[in-house]
């Protein structure tokens, strides 16, 4: 977190600016996360598939509120460390985005009538209301969880947790947070 070291070696690994000249790379915690955030993607993942057969469906909720709320305290351990910063510039390529149809269209199912939710566009600046789909919300995370899956599975750690990391940030922590306020409802 705070004391989380900032120096990127090549081959995607930290080490303290202290052990900078040594020619091995040291592992000071990115294998580590990243591998913990790997489970928790598949964890997320295997449980949507689970709700969205069908083969869960009396036990969808809490299965989704353990699944999102996991999700939750991950990625809020993601925002508050130092920002990941991946070695090169452009990003390689990752691979095809997966196709979530058949997710959505089973939590869709599933849901049915809890599906539809009120939400405020900003409950900080604004009180204006807006709709929100639970399904669309728990597959959005999804296909923003699997870009950091894919350079994950590919080797690339730092890509991985750059990508987990920003999306966070800036997409699927919030819908996450939707839907975790919304199961929990």
């Amino acid at each position: 977190l705070r004391g989380a070291p900032r120096a990127v070696h090549r081959h995607g690994r930290l080490s303290s600016p202290s052990v900078g000249a040594m020619s091995e790379p040291i592992d000071d915690g990115w294998d580590d996360l990243a591998q913990e955030m790997h489970r928790e993607v598949e964890t997320y993942f295997a449980s949507l598939e689970e709700v969205a057969s069908g083969g869960a469906a009396e036990s969808a909720l809490p299965l989704l509120l353990l699944a999102v709320g996991q999700l939750c305290a991950s990625g809020a351990r993601l925002g508050a460390l130092v920002d990941v910063v991946p070695e090169e510039r452009f990003e390689p390529d990752a691979g095809p985005d997966p196709d979530l149809e058949r997710v959505r269209d089973g939590l869709h199912q599933l849901l049915g009538g809890l599906d539809a939710y009120c939400d405020l566009e900003d409950p900080v600046l604004s009180g204006e209301v807006s709709e929100g789909s639970l399904s669309e919300d728990l597959v959005a995370v999804a296909a923003d969880l699997s870009h950091g899956r894919e350079h994950y599975l590919a080797g690339r750690v730092t890509e991985a947790m750059w990508w987990w990391q920003f999306s966070y940030l800036s997409s699927w922590g919030e819908r996450a947070a939707s839907a975790l306020r919304v199961v929990l409802a």
